[in-house]
Order: structure tokens, then C-alpha cells, then sequence
């Protein structure tokens, strides 16, 4: 009898332990949170999760809320060598002849990430896979000394054979081939479909390999980036991955409606430094292979601006920020996932409130029915603002467009979302040029063809069960 009351006793002071342990680690995590300084809707949001799913919230918490803000990616030092390799020369931006917005642009990306204003390039876009890949492929194989690749998803489906079937020539051939695909976006290849590849000559390695349970918080920072350099003269930037939906749509979808773009000229040096900053930062050596500086007088300035969970701003929010508060006529984008920040979101609604021409354009159905609730949870603030919204209807959407008056173009692999804003690995092209703002006005416009507009009356009549799915999950998206 007195053992067994000892033995109650002993577990009932074990669990009190535990109870005080557990809601001392939920208060220590909050005051986390809070000293963090992050924006308040992100901080509460955190909060909540852990106040109302105490248990799941902490484990949440612990996988996707750890901030690595200012972490080093590559060292002084390695910086300036890879600088050294482009012998890009400096540009006198008021003989550009680029309006002041534009010289703005270029001077905040400069500020944020010391990104390099390149002048005279050619620029080819592609708003399909089919061209895309087939053009990519062609490269590939025509490479003599290196290529260095780079996607979120890279699949073992028939494109993904293909290419990789042109990586292994490549090697074969006595081409230097460095590949890095993203560990959780290419969780549906299989291993052995890699170590294939480097058993035939590809350095082919994942970024953030997620090991559970010791490195199970990286899940949360992915590399999104989609580049390609190809001897250091041929570069592909864009939204489009390696897998066969980007091409034909898959099962899920008619047509896939993404945005590429192919560049020659000095830019091609942005990109190498970007892939070259990913491969250091992953333990790999540094690249010392050279970029050709091939200049195309009379051609487009570019501009590439990277960003991602490690650096001191969220550089991207920070450029389209700035681009639609400059917009004086219009601002354009096309996103599959509309979820802006609250910055953001303010500087389209005081553009469209001050008479700017403003349109999003979402797909109908993307790839994600929560994150399609989530979009249309900012729809009411925006049309009361004056924005004009569009459903895509020709397909899943996936192009990543921002298009502001008549000179500036973004166009990369971030999502008008705060997981591109804050949590991925990003890489976007900004492009100066009349020429090129003009075949995306007229790209945007035909997909307007496919496309039907929100009206505020209409969709204030959805059913309720649409509104509630759309509130509710508005809460999450800053954590999204």
C-alpha cells in the first residue's frame, strides 16, 4: 500500500515536471518570437499556432518558424575571386538613358544584395515548355567546358531523362557538369536516379538535404532558383522546372502557362556568381571557371537580384515595393499564388487608388487548393481598391511576371507570396528595356484572352463555405 502511494506520488510530481517543462518551452519559444522583431502578422500568427495547438504548434515552430537571418553564404574573401572572374565593367547609368525609376531600381538592388547592372544582352522568352526544353537541350549538348544547373524540381519523367541524358554526353565529353537540385521539391525522384547521374561524371547534389530527425528544421529553406550557365556564355533563368507538367500540363492541367527567358552577354556573369554563391554555400569548392563577356551593342540591360532566407532584407518585397510605388501607368503581374504582404498589398492599393492601372492574374485552379483559398482571401481588399483581377482559365498559371510601365520587366522563380518573400531561395532578372516590356504587355494581354475578371458584386456572392475556407486560411499564410 505505501509503495504504491509512493509510486503515485513519484509520477505525479514527474508529470507536474513535465507539464512545467512543456509550457516553460511554449513561453520560452513565444518570448523567442517576440524578441525576434519580426513583422507583427507573422509574430501573431506564430503565437496563435502555439497558444491554440500547443503540442503540433511547437513541432510546427521547431521545422518551419527558425529565423537564419545574416547567415554567411560564402565568405568575403570567395566573393571577391568570383567578382574577379566577370572583369564586367562599370557602367555610367546616366548614359543609359533609362528613365529615373529604373536608375532607382537599379541603385535599391545594388544597395540590397550588390547586384550588377548589366548593359548590352540579348534576351529570348519563352512562355512554353516545348520551346523552353527544346532549346535547353541543344545547348547542352553543343557545351565544351562547363555547365552548371540548377532547379527546385528535377524529375524522372521524359524530360528529366532527357536532360539528364545531355548532362551525361556533357561528362562524357570531358565537360565539367555541376548540378543542384532542391532535396524536398525533388522528394519524388528517387535517389538512385542521382547517384546514377554522379556515378557517370555529374557532381550532382541536393541543397539542404533534409536528414530527419537532426536536420529536419531545413525543410523550411528551400532553393527555388531555376538556372542554368552553359560555358559561361549561354544562361536560362525562369519559373519553369525539369518534369514533364511544365511541357504538356500533366494529368491535373490542359496546358502549363509559364515565363523563361534565355540571355547571352554579360549577364550570364550574374548568373555563374549566383550558382557559383549556392555551390560554396553547400561545401562544395569554389568555381574559378571564367565567364565570356560577350557584349551585344544596342541590347537589353539586366540585372539579376537574388534572395533568400540568409539575407539582411527580403530584397525581392523590397523591389517590387519600390517598382509600384514609381508606377506612374501601370502594374502587371502574374503570379500562381497571390498571398502579398502587408507592404505590399498597401503599395497596389495606393497605386490603383492614385488612377495606376493595376491587374493580378491568378490561375483558376492551381496546384494547390489551399494556397487557391488563400489567394482569394485578399480579393475583396483589392477590388474595393481598384484593382483588377483576372482568373486564368487556359490552364495552371505558373509564370512569375512583374511588368511596371514601359521600361521595367521582373521576371524569375518568386511567387508574389510571402514563402518566395521570406523563406526560399530566389533569383529574378530585371529588365530594362522598352522592347521587352512591350512583348510582356502583349504576352499578358493574350493570356487575358483566356482569362475572366473578378467582379466585386459577383464574388461577393460566393457560397459561404468559399468564404469561411478562405478566412480561415488567411490566419496561416504569413506561415504558409
Amino acid at each position: 500500500m505505501i509503495e504504491t502511494l509512493g509510486t503515485y506520488i513519484n509520477m505525479h510530481w514527474i508529470s507536474v515536471a513535465l507539464t512545467v517543462l512543456y509550457f516553460g518551452t511554449i513561453i520560452a519559444t513565444i518570448v523567442v518570437i517576440l524578441s525576434e522583431n519580426r513583422s507583427p502578422v507573422k509574430s501573431l500568427a506564430w503565437v496563435t499556432v502555439l497558444l491554440l495547438l500547443p503540442v503540433l504548434g511547437l513541432v510546427l515552430y521547431i521545422v518551419f518558424g527558425r529565423n537564419i537571418t545574416n547567415t554567411r553564404m560564402i565568405s568575403r574573401r570567395n566573393r571577391r575571386k568570383l567578382r574577379r572572374q566577370e572583369s564586367y565593367r562599370k557602367v555610367n547609368l546616366k548614359k543609359t538613358g533609362l528613365d529615373n525609376s529604373s536608375l532607382q531600381q537599379i541603385q535599391l538592388a545594388k544597395n540590397l544584395s550588390g547586384a550588377i547592372f548589366y548593359p548590352n544582352n540579348k534576351v529570348k522568352v519563352y512562355i512554353n515548355g516545348q520551346d523552353k526544353f527544346k532549346d535547353l537541350l541543344r545547348d547542352l549538348d553543343n557545351a565544351r567546358t562547363y555547365i552548371n544547373i540548377q532547379y527546385y524540381i528535377f524529375h524522372n519523367d521524359t524530360i528529366g531523362k532527357q536532360v539528364s541524358d545531355a548532362l551525361v554526353r556533357a561528362a562524357k565529353r570531358g565537360v565539367t557538369v555541376r548540378m543542384i537540385y532542391d532535396h524536398v521539391g525533388s522528394f519524388r525522384t528517387s535517389d538512385s536516379f542521382f547517384r546514377k547521374l554522379k556515378k557517370e561524371g555529374v557532381a550532382a547534389y541536393p541543397f539542404f538535404k533534409v536528414v530527419f530527425p537532426p536536420f529536419g528544421t531545413r525543410i523550411n529553406w528551400r532553393n527555388h532558383r531555376k538556372i542554368c550557365v552553359i560555358d559561361g556564355a549561354i544562361g536560362y533563368i525562369g519559373g519553369m522546372n525539369v518534369a514533364d507538367r511544365y511541357i504538356d500540363g500533366g494529368k491535373q492541367f490542359k496546358k502549363w502557362r509559364d515565363t523563361h527567358l534565355r540571355i547571352t552577354g554579360p549577364a550570364v556573369g550574374g548568373l555563374q556568381y549566383s550558382f557559383a554563391v549556392d555551390w560554396n554555400f553547400m561545401g562544395q569548392p569554389l568555381i574559378e571557371d571564367s565567364v565570356t563577356i560577350e557584349e551585344r551593342p544596342g541590347g537589353v540591360g539586366l540585372q539579376l537580384l537574388t534572395s533568400g532566407p540568409t539575407s539582411q532584407w527580403t530584397n525581392l518585397e523590397f523591389l517590387f515595393t519600390k517598382a509600384i510605388a514609381n508606377a506612374k501607368k501601370r502594374v502587371y503581374i502574374q503570379t500562381p499564388y497571390f498571398l502579398p504582404t502587408e507592404g505590399l498589398l498597401r503599395a497596389l492599393q495606393t497605386a490603383a487608388l492614385s488612377g495606376v492601372d493595376v491587374r493580378v492574374m491568378v490561375p483558376n485552379k492551381s496546384d494547390s487548393l489551399m494556397l487557391d483559398h488563400a489567394t482569394r482571401s485578399y480579393f475583396v481588399e483589392c477590388l474595393k481598391a481598384g484593382i483588377k483581377l483576372y482568373l486564368y482559365d487556359g490552364g495552371m498559371l505558373h509564370a512569375k511576371m512583374v511588368l511596371v510601365d514601359e521600361e521595367l520587366v521582373s521576371i524569375g522563380s518568386t511567387n508574389f507570396d510571402f514563402r518566395s518573400f521570406e523563406h526560399n531561395f530566389e533569383a529574378n532578372m530585371q529588365i530594362y528595356s522598352s522592347e521587352v516590356n512591350q512583348q510582356m504587355d502583349e504576352v499578358f494581354r493574350q493570356d487575358l484572352r483566356e482569362s475572366r475578371r473578378v467582379r466585386l458584386n459577383e464574388w461577393k456572392k460566393r457560397p459561404i463555405t468559399q468564404k469561411a475556407a478562405a478566412s480561415i486560411i488567411r490566419l496561416l499564410s504569413p506561415i504558409l
